[in-house]
């Protein structure tokens, strides 16, 4: 991923925003802001020609007893859905992952959205708990989030 991709994974990342099942943000954050909160040498795109499609892992704490644990984003454009690319993505995420001594990748996602939640789970992702209502959606609805978890084979945990 390069800063080039921005603005598309800025139009993906608005895609996730409208389906109402992606996220409880309402707006996409600036480059600056998201650039800030996404570990660099954990994202990556799928293209399909110019089509990207954006991933990132970032740090859930800036405490060192957590420096091996991330929380897993993915965002597939709305017409690459259903064609594996999120399966892709996420495999790589998990290679990457390993590579820079994460032993934990965690995920928040809405109970409504099963194919993220089978994605998830076909990479050993298992849900570890159910936060009820910790966010509202901008229309007013409050939602529960399933959290998920992974920990690396490789860190032998």
């Amino acid at each position: 991923m390069y800063a080039a991709d921005r603005e598309e994974i800025r139009r993906i990342y608005i895609e996730g925003i409208a389906t109402g099942n992606a996220t409880f943000e309402s707006e996409a954050p600036s480059w600056e802001r998201w650039d800030a909160a996404h570990v660099r040498s954990c994202r990556l795109v799928a293209a399909n020609g110019r089509r990207v499609v954006g991933w990132a892992a970032s740090p859930t704490s800036g405490r060192p007893a957590y420096a091996g644990v991330a929380e897993v984003s993915i965002y597939v454009e709305r017409d690459a859905r259903g064609l594996g690319v999120g399966s892709g993505l996420l495999s790589a995420l998990i290679a990457a992952s390993e590579r820079e001594g994460f032993w934990t990748l965690q995920a928040g996602i809405f109970p409504e959205n099963e194919a993220s939640l089978a994605l998830h789970a076909k990479d050993g992702f298992r849900v570890i708990g159910r936060r009820e209502r910790p966010g509202r959606m901008k229309d007013g609805r409050w939602r529960d989030v399933l959290l998920l978890e992974r920990r690396s084979r490789k860190i032998g945990l």
